[in-house]
């Protein structure tokens, strides 16, 4: 994808605006309009792939968003839950307790 062409991905001003222009701009012209559009693996093994390191990373508060953008991608609920279940062996216990009670609020598991 050229510097001309653009998803319309705004995550990142919508997060900084002007505040952080560097942020913005890597963001929401490199990761959003190159990186996820590049042709080697498809939107929906990039969700996989990311809900995996933030699984793996504890990263709990960025995986609110790339749960709901890996079901955008294709990625099933089932598949999601089954994946944390997985990493949790291989990224430590906690890490996939953390991950499993995001997507329990992000899946509309809240009973």
């Amino acid at each position: 994808m050229s510097d001309e062409q653009s998803t319309g991905w705004t995550g990142g001003q919508n997060a900084f605006g002007d505040f952080a222009p560097g942020m913005v701009h890597y963001t929401d012209k490199v990761l959003f309009d190159e990186v996820w559009e590049r042709e080697g693996l498809s939107k929906r093994d990039r969700s996989l792939i990311t809900v995996a390191a933030l699984t793996a990373m504890g990263k709990a508060e960025q995986l609110t968003f790339h749960l709901d953008y890996a079901r955008q991608n294709g990625v099933t609920e089932d598949e999601l839950k089954e994946a944390i279940l997985h990493l949790a062996f291989y990224a430590g216990w906690p890490n996939g307790m953390s991950a499993m009670t995001v997507a329990k609020q992000v899946l509309g598991g809240e009973n």
